[in-house]
Protein backbone atom coordinates (compact mmCIF):
# COMPACT_ATOMS: atom_id res chain seq x y z
CA UNK A 1 0.00 0.00 0.00
CA UNK A 2 1.19 3.30 -0.81
CA UNK A 3 0.48 7.23 -1.20
CA UNK A 4 -1.18 8.46 -4.23
CA UNK A 5 1.58 10.88 -4.07
CA UNK A 6 4.43 8.14 -3.41
CA UNK A 7 3.35 5.15 -5.36
CA UNK A 8 6.87 3.44 -5.54
CA UNK A 9 5.86 1.91 -8.94
CA UNK A 10 8.32 2.00 -11.80
CA UNK A 11 9.32 4.78 -14.02
CA UNK A 12 7.17 4.68 -17.57
CA UNK A 13 5.48 1.44 -16.20
CA UNK A 14 1.58 2.53 -16.20
CA UNK A 15 -0.56 3.03 -19.57
CA UNK A 16 -3.54 4.04 -16.88
CA UNK A 17 -3.76 6.17 -13.83
CA UNK A 18 -7.41 5.87 -12.93
CA UNK A 19 -9.10 8.20 -9.47
CA UNK A 20 -12.49 7.67 -8.62
CA UNK A 21 -13.79 10.01 -6.02
CA UNK A 22 -10.76 10.76 -4.51
CA UNK A 23 -8.52 13.69 -6.31
CA UNK A 24 -9.84 16.11 -3.80
CA UNK A 25 -8.05 14.04 -0.87
CA UNK A 26 -4.77 14.00 -2.75
CA UNK A 27 -2.04 16.68 -2.68
CA UNK A 28 -2.72 17.44 -6.10
CA UNK A 29 0.48 18.73 -7.47
CA UNK A 30 2.19 16.11 -5.75
CA UNK A 31 0.31 13.58 -7.33
CA UNK A 32 0.27 14.68 -10.83
CA UNK A 33 4.34 14.85 -10.82
CA UNK A 34 4.00 11.22 -9.72
CA UNK A 35 1.72 10.22 -12.44
CA UNK A 36 3.68 11.68 -14.53
CA UNK A 37 6.79 10.12 -13.69
CA UNK A 38 4.81 6.68 -13.53
CA UNK A 39 3.12 6.84 -16.89
CA UNK A 40 4.17 5.54 -20.13
CA UNK A 41 4.48 8.03 -22.88
CA UNK A 42 0.91 8.69 -24.33
CA UNK A 43 -0.44 7.21 -20.85
CA UNK A 44 -3.42 8.15 -19.83
CA UNK A 45 -4.54 9.75 -16.83
CA UNK A 46 -8.64 9.65 -15.74
CA UNK A 47 -10.30 11.51 -12.97
CA UNK A 48 -13.84 11.34 -12.55
CA UNK A 49 -15.94 12.15 -9.06
CA UNK A 50 -20.28 11.71 -9.23
CA UNK A 51 -22.27 14.83 -8.16
CA UNK A 52 -25.22 14.69 -5.71
CA UNK A 53 -28.25 12.48 -7.00
CA UNK A 54 -31.08 13.05 -8.79
CA UNK A 55 -34.65 11.58 -9.71
CA UNK A 56 -36.95 14.28 -10.91
CA UNK A 57 -39.04 17.70 -10.07
CA UNK A 58 -40.81 16.17 -7.18
CA UNK A 59 -38.40 14.22 -5.46
CA UNK A 60 -34.82 16.47 -5.57
CA UNK A 61 -36.32 19.12 -3.49
CA UNK A 62 -36.64 16.96 -0.96
CA UNK A 63 -32.70 15.28 -1.31
CA UNK A 64 -31.51 18.99 -1.38
CA UNK A 65 -33.66 19.96 2.47
CA UNK A 66 -31.89 16.14 3.75
CA UNK A 67 -28.31 17.52 1.76
CA UNK A 68 -28.63 20.82 3.58
CA UNK A 69 -29.75 19.90 7.06
CA UNK A 70 -26.48 17.78 7.13
CA UNK A 71 -24.62 20.71 4.92
CA UNK A 72 -22.21 21.69 8.10
CA UNK A 73 -21.12 17.70 8.62
CA UNK A 74 -19.27 17.64 4.56
CA UNK A 75 -15.74 17.74 5.06
CA UNK A 76 -14.73 20.95 3.34
CA UNK A 77 -13.48 19.20 0.48
CA UNK A 78 -16.98 18.39 -0.60
CA UNK A 79 -16.37 21.67 -2.23
CA UNK A 80 -14.23 20.76 -5.16
CA UNK A 81 -16.34 17.50 -5.89
CA UNK A 82 -19.83 20.10 -5.71
CA UNK A 83 -18.19 22.27 -8.06
CA UNK A 84 -16.93 19.94 -10.68
CA UNK A 85 -13.01 19.79 -9.77
CA UNK A 86 -12.91 23.69 -11.54
CA UNK A 87 -9.65 24.19 -9.45
CA UNK A 88 -7.72 21.13 -11.12
CA UNK A 89 -4.96 22.45 -13.25
CA UNK A 90 -3.45 19.07 -14.74
CA UNK A 91 0.41 19.27 -16.59
CA UNK A 92 -0.93 17.03 -19.07
CA UNK A 93 -2.79 17.65 -22.48
CA UNK A 94 -6.70 17.12 -21.63
CA UNK A 95 -8.65 15.12 -24.21
CA UNK A 96 -12.89 15.05 -24.36
CA UNK A 97 -14.60 13.22 -22.46
CA UNK A 98 -18.36 12.03 -22.75
CA UNK A 99 -21.51 12.57 -20.39
CA UNK A 100 -21.82 9.99 -18.25
CA UNK A 101 -24.01 8.85 -15.24
CA UNK A 102 -24.54 6.24 -12.87
CA UNK A 103 -28.46 5.33 -12.96
CA UNK A 104 -30.27 3.08 -10.96
CA UNK A 105 -33.87 2.08 -10.25
CA UNK A 106 -34.84 2.36 -6.66
CA UNK A 107 -37.30 2.40 -4.16
CA UNK A 108 -38.49 5.54 -1.62
CA UNK A 109 -36.59 2.78 1.32
CA UNK A 110 -33.57 2.40 -0.85
CA UNK A 111 -33.13 6.23 -1.13
CA UNK A 112 -33.10 6.70 2.26
CA UNK A 113 -31.16 4.48 3.15
CA UNK A 114 -27.82 5.83 0.99
CA UNK A 115 -28.88 9.07 2.23
CA UNK A 116 -27.86 7.57 5.66
CA UNK A 117 -24.50 6.27 4.49
CA UNK A 118 -23.81 10.21 3.32
CA UNK A 119 -20.41 10.96 5.27
CA UNK A 120 -22.26 14.02 6.49
CA UNK A 121 -25.23 11.90 7.94
CA UNK A 122 -23.24 9.62 10.04
CA UNK A 123 -21.25 13.17 11.70
CA UNK A 124 -24.66 14.69 11.94
CA UNK A 125 -26.27 11.25 13.59
CA UNK A 126 -22.82 11.13 16.08
CA UNK A 127 -22.72 14.61 16.74
CA UNK A 128 -26.47 14.78 17.46
CA UNK A 129 -28.19 11.56 18.23
CA UNK A 130 -30.40 11.99 15.98
CA UNK A 131 -31.51 10.66 12.16
CA UNK A 132 -31.75 13.59 10.09
CA UNK A 133 -33.79 11.56 7.60
CA UNK A 134 -36.26 10.41 9.48
CA UNK A 135 -37.64 14.02 9.56
CA UNK A 136 -37.95 13.44 5.49
CA UNK A 137 -39.04 10.15 5.64
CA UNK A 138 -42.63 9.99 5.66
CA UNK A 139 -42.75 12.98 3.42
CA UNK A 140 -40.53 11.23 0.91
CA UNK A 141 -42.13 7.88 0.96
CA UNK A 142 -45.57 9.45 -0.09
CA UNK A 143 -44.07 11.57 -2.77
CA UNK A 144 -42.48 8.37 -4.00
CA UNK A 145 -44.99 6.35 -4.43
CA UNK A 146 -44.94 2.43 -4.76
CA UNK A 147 -43.17 2.06 -7.93
CA UNK A 148 -39.91 1.79 -8.53
CA UNK A 149 -38.16 5.66 -10.00
CA UNK A 150 -34.35 6.01 -11.51
CA UNK A 151 -32.19 7.66 -9.34
CA UNK A 152 -29.33 9.05 -11.26
CA UNK A 153 -26.26 10.06 -10.33
CA UNK A 154 -24.31 12.29 -12.65
CA UNK A 155 -20.19 11.78 -13.48
CA UNK A 156 -17.73 14.08 -13.81
CA UNK A 157 -15.13 12.61 -15.40
CA UNK A 158 -11.13 14.22 -17.12
CA UNK A 159 -8.89 12.51 -18.93
CA UNK A 160 -5.24 13.74 -19.66
CA UNK A 161 -2.69 12.38 -21.91
CA UNK A 162 1.37 12.31 -20.99
CA UNK A 163 2.06 14.17 -23.87
CA UNK A 164 5.68 13.71 -22.71
CA UNK A 165 8.08 11.59 -24.03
Amino acid sequence: MARAEDSGLDPGSIDLVAVAQALHWFDVDAFFAEAGRVMKPDGLLAFWCYQNCIVDDEIDPLIARVYADVGEFWPPERVFVEERYPHVVTPFEERPAGAFEISIPWSAAQLINYMRTWSATQRYMAARGTDPTAAYEGELRRAWGDKPRTVRWPIVLRVCRNSET
